[in-house]
């Protein structure tokens, strides 16, 4: 029924991913599509949200698909961008979104700008009242559920990479590590663990998959096919949580079943 490693699982057609209708992308460049240009010796940076790898999902799966996403996006950056982009209104909101932040919010904790506090602990999570990695991640888990109390959230761990020095790295398990406790305290939120089951991003990888130091159209495509299989295998392994996805923003239910 499916491989063992979650992104190896084969939905060609995107899998049971296709059975949310509406899906909201919250991330940054990387989430974006963003090609990176090189002419005269300037390099530019572009969202084209149509090479995004939230839209090659939408195009295979068939939902409607939000790039509530921009290059540079920090999680706490977020939150005001949400705010002046309206992403959490009722007339967008989502049956589940897919949350993939971190690399920006590790080059600000490296270079000490932006969070006051660093990256924060626990108690950031559960009490929201600090203005840190962990506080602002969680923040947003909670404007994506008072926007659709019942959407199901997809938490996205960094991979790895060869680029990465030892403390750039540390930070990216430290990331990792957070959002793999996240289930503990938000229901219905699951994690896709680049950082546990993807490929390594070396040299190899990035010679047919990057353009200059994001990822290229092929690139964001691989991409899209590594979450519709990671989200198809959630779903092929916990069933029980996705019965009545059909139901969600609807104000009908089953009531016999999980909601």
């Amino acid at each position: 029924m499916t491989d063992k490693n979650p992104v190896n699982n084969q939905a060609y057609d995107g899998g049971f991913t296709a059975i949310f209708r509406t899906v909201g992308f919250i991330g940054d460049s990387l989430s974006s599509g963003e090609h990176e240009s090189f002419t005269n010796g300037v390099v530019g940076y572009h969202d084209y949200y149509e090479y995004s790898w939230g839209q090659f999902m939408a195009r295979k799966c068939g939902f409607k698909a939000y790039n509530f996403s921009c290059g540079g996006l920090t999680a706490k950056s977020f939150l005001s961008f949400s705010d002046e982009h309206e992403c959490f209104v009722k007339e967008k909101a989502c049956q589940a979104y897919v949350i993939a932040l971190g690399v920006n919010d590790v080059s600000r904790i490296i270079d000490k700008v932006e969070y006051d506090g660093g990256f924060g602990t626990t108690e950031d999570m559960i009490n929201r009242n600090r203005a840190t990695f962990v506080g602002c991640y969680a923040k947003i888990i909670d404007r994506a559920r008072e926007t659709e109390p019942n959407c199901r959230i997809f938490v996205v761990t960094p991979p790895v990479s060869d680029w990465d020095g030892d403390v750039r790295s540390s930070l990216y398990d430290d990331v990792a590590g957070f959002l793999r406790k996240l289930p503990e305290y938000f229901p219905l939120l699951y994690v896709i663990d680049l950082r546990k089951y993807a490929p390594v991003y070396d040299k190899t990888f990035r010679d047919f998959y990057y353009c200059g130091g994001h990822l290229n159209a092929m690139g964001y495509k691989y991409t899209a096919d590594v979450m519709c299989n990671y989200i198809d295998y959630i779903i092929k392994t916990t069933p029980e949580d996705f019965i009545q996805t059909g139901f969600i923003g609807k104000s009908e239910y089953n009531e016999n079943y999980k909601r």
